[in-house]
């Protein structure tokens, strides 16, 4: 009988000492994402998570509540994010097409608009960082961080492909 051996603990340290490198490239990857992303905010007078909203319903309709659930949000600071986005003409509402009781959000014409602009603005912020990278490495790095972000929510998946924001569901 086989039986295996605990680790030595030079292999544990090397593997932590990898492991916080990755973690390192991470969160600096993040900062430089998540700077982008509250600048082209900023200068188009939206929140992060406006900005994530409209990113979020990007081709699809979703149920308010899975919308409030995916963002981490109150339904009340939910409602009032919509109402701000509406009264901007970027959102509108209707009943589900599935159950009447529930409320679909989606991007009005003209938010669709700023959606699709806000994409390529940052598209383009982020091109320093990704045109760094081969094609072949481009591709291979969207699908690690698709992999790693369906591992944390396997619930949501991208609309478009290679979408600058979260995710969402698929519900339209």
């Amino acid at each position: 009988m086989v039986t295996s051996q605990p680790e030595p603990p030079r292999a544990m340290q090397a593997r932590a000492i990898k492991q916080d490198g990755l973690v390192d490239a991470l969160v600096q990857a993040a900062f430089v994402t998540m700077a982008v992303l509250n600048k082209v905010g900023a200068d188009n007078d939206l929140s992060l998570t406006q900005l994530r909203v409209l990113a979020i319903l990007r081709g699809r309709r979703v149920r308010m509540t899975v919308l409030a659930d995916y963002l981490g949000l109150e339904k009340s600071t939910m409602s009032g994010l919509v109402d701000r986005a509406e009264k901007r003409g970027l959102l509108e509402r209707a009943p589900s097409a599935s159950d009447g009781r529930a409320v679909d959000v989606f991007l009005s014409p003209d938010g669709a608009a700023l959606a699709e602009r806000l994409y390529s603005h940052i598209g383009r912020s982020l091109s320093p960082m990704t045109n760094e990278l081969a094609p072949t490495e481009q591709r291979r790095l969207q699908t690690l961080l698709e992999r790693m972000r369906l591992s944390r929510r396997n619930d949501l998946a991208p609309a478009h492909s290679g979408s600058p924001a979260n995710a969402s569901p698929r519900g339209r």
